[in-house]
């Protein structure tokens, strides 16, 4: 649970509207990413120390009971100032329900993230970036603090060539 609270620490410090609305406002901002692979964009915000790097994908196909959803997506980011890498987040367009977990299935593996307010986390950053270059697909479910779940399908077509790209331009000196 120390990566969680370390995450949480720094949202604190960057601010959540920061994380989560970085891609939201270079998506409504009209800038287009650095580079699209397949199903995965590249973004690069920032210069030499203070670079962020990060891939975003967005659910092909979305299943739940709920009238209405935000923007939904899952970001893998690099940031330069504080060494992190692979941080892989899932915006779920809703607040998820408190203490309760997300479902990430890639072909035969599954994978638990925790949740703080509208994102969830991965616990183990590695093996997930690891199975997402390897797989093809993936599922998510969720449940929000009404109780409605939530189950986005993701290609990882493209995952393992964008990964790359951010691997190149944030890479580690």
């Amino acid at each position: 649970m120390a990566l969680a609270m370390k995450r949480l620490l720094i949202l604190g410090i960057f601010g959540t509207s920061f994380i989560t609305g970085l891609s939201t406002s270079v998506q409504s901002s009209g800038v287009k990413s650095a580079n699209v692979f397949k199903d995965w964009s590249v973004h690069i915000v920032g210069k030499k120390k203070k670079k962020i790097c990060y891939i975003h994908g967005k659910p092909q196909k979305s299943e739940g009971k709920y009238k209405v959803r935000g923007p939904t997506y899952m970001q893998v980011t690099h940031r330069m100032a504080n060494h992190a890498r692979n941080e892989v987040s899932i915006t779920a367009g809703y607040t998820f329900k408190k203490d309760s977990a997300v479902s990430v299935k890639i072909d035969k593996k599954t994978f638990s993230m925790y949740t703080a307010g509208a994102t969830a986390w991965s616990q183990d950053d590695a093996a997930l970036v690891a199975a997402m270059r390897a797989g093809k697909s993936m599922n998510v479910v969720g449940t929000s603090k009404r109780g409605t779940v939530t189950k986005d399908r993701y290609s990882l077509s493209g995952f393992t060539a964008a990964h790359k790209a951010i691997n190149r331009a944030c890479q580690k000196k």
